[in-house]
């Protein structure tokens, strides 16, 4: 076995990787100074995932949010359940699903190999029966029903449905009510067939680890599952108009504080290296106009419009980009209008050199501190590598970014841009 080593001289690390015979994509980053191991398995399977064509080449549409239910059923198994067998091995086990992956986790600091061994045949042993499935989906109607009162998802989830016409982020990750009650343990094999597929995989595992011993036990796992060859899978994501869906929504819900969230919806015309060099110069860019060291930011605080929990951030993939700011505020009409106001003003100035080079150092400087947590490198890895971008070139973007790239970028992103608000108002507050 040949492992390829790619080495990241910025970072000073070497990360060892190959492909497995049943086409599983392994990556070890050792780390023996840390003293304890952590693995992501990840699947190439989100909750937008809900149109494909199967292995077999039927074309599907199941309810939505079956990735995240198929996530919940994979650690019940006739012997019991999974989580107990990792927690007797010592180790501290989790899973999510995003609107890109479904990832498997573990940490530990002894008992790797068992543990390892468990998560493998977790993920690719599915067990479901009628009963199981129909107590899940009480389980999750329940999960979704409290997010429903969750003030957070409540106004992100709303600004989601204005943005978007039908893609399916629109969406929640969990699903509706409506959509879990479709679910059938046939469906979820269909969708475990489909997708939990050695070639439609990446395993991640940082720490005090010997990347050959690994890749044997890996190798051995897998071999003896008999996979056959299979195709990367057709997803069909319906064809998104450039125009916001609504341009404002009103909510209420029982809360202390109205609640702002101002959308930014973007193009998804690159991939790759140039997805990952937009994302971090949107990224910069809000720092820049609206970070806590921005003279808008400091003018819109002294006003009390917003608080020190006022965030902006950029998401991005293949099939979807926006930004979301917002956060808090007793008059979010107001703070949207003097937003914008603000907006428009940097637009006829531009961005300033120094608050570029003050802002990367910043960005670069919280990178290099997070790359010191196994947690954030393992899942950051998977993530960037299902959406064909590379955590390893988070620092060698940010340098080549110019000012010019950053005016850019706002002129086409931000100003004056593709919006979208959503404000979730105490009840009987609304409009005041």
């Amino acid at each position: 076995m040949k492992f390829e080593t790619l080495e990241n001289s910025l970072l000073k690390e070497k990360l060892l990787t190959l492909v497995s015979a049943a086409g599983l994509r392994l990556f070890v980053l050792p780390k023996p100074e840390y003293k304890k191991v952590y693995a992501a398995l990840a699947v190439n399977y989100g909750s937008i995932d809900s149109q494909f064509i199967t292995a077999d080449g039927r074309q599907m549409t199941v309810p939505e949010g079956i990735a995240h239910f198929l996530e919940h059923k994979m650690f019940e198994k006739p012997e019991g359940d999974v989580f107990q067998l990792f927690a007797k091995n010592g180790a501290s086990a989790n899973a999510y699903t995003t609107y890109n992956l479904t990832n498997y986790l573990f940490s530990c600091t002894t008992g790797f190999r068992d543990n390892l061994e468990i998560l493998l045949n977790m993920v690719q042993e599915p067990y479901f029966t009628d009963a199981s499935v129909q107590k899940e989906q009480g389980i999750i109607e329940q999960e979704l029903r409290m997010y429903e009162d969750d003030p957070g998802h409540r106004v992100f989830m709303n600004l989601m449905q204005a943005l978007y016409h039908v893609n399916p982020v629109r969406v929640d990750i969990g699903g509706t009510v409506e959509s879990i009650r479709r679910i059938t343990k046939e469906g979820l094999y269909d969708c475990h067939r489909t997708f939990y597929h050695p070639v439609n995989m990446a395993l991640m595992v940082v720490g005090d680890v010997e990347a050959v011993l690994v890749a044997s036990q890996v190798e051995a796992n897998l071999g003896k599952r008999g996979y056959r060859q299979q195709k990367a899978v057709e997803r069909l994501t319906p064809e998104e108009p450039p125009e916001v869906h609504q341009a404002v929504v009103h909510d209420e819900l029982v809360i202390s504080r109205p609640r702002l969230l101002l959308g930014f919806k973007d193009r998804t015309d690159c991939q790759g290296r140039e997805l990952l060099k937009r994302e971090l110069a949107t990224s910069l860019v809000w720092r820049m106009v609206l970070g806590r060291s921005s003279p808008l930011y400091n003018q819109l605080y002294e006003e009390g419009l917003l608080d020190d929990r006022f965030s902006a951030r950029y998401s991005s993939a293949p099939t979807y980009a926006f930004s979301v700011l917002g956060g808090e505020t007793e008059h979010p009409e107001k703070l949207a209008e003097a937003i914008r106001a603000g907006l428009e003003r940097v637009a006829g100035e531009g961005l300033r050199e120094e608050d570029f080079l003050r802002c990367r150092r910043a960005l670069i400087g919280q990178f290099l501190e997070a790359f010191n947590s196994l947690e954030f490198i393992a899942n950051s890895f998977v993530s960037h590598y299902f959406r064909g971008t590379s955590l390893f070139d988070y620092i060698s973007i940010m340098e080549e970014l110019s000012l010019d790239d950053l005016n850019k970028r706002y002129m086409e992103h931000v100003y004056p841009g593709t919006t979208a608000m959503s404000i979730l108002w105490p009840k009987g507050r609304r409009h005041v």
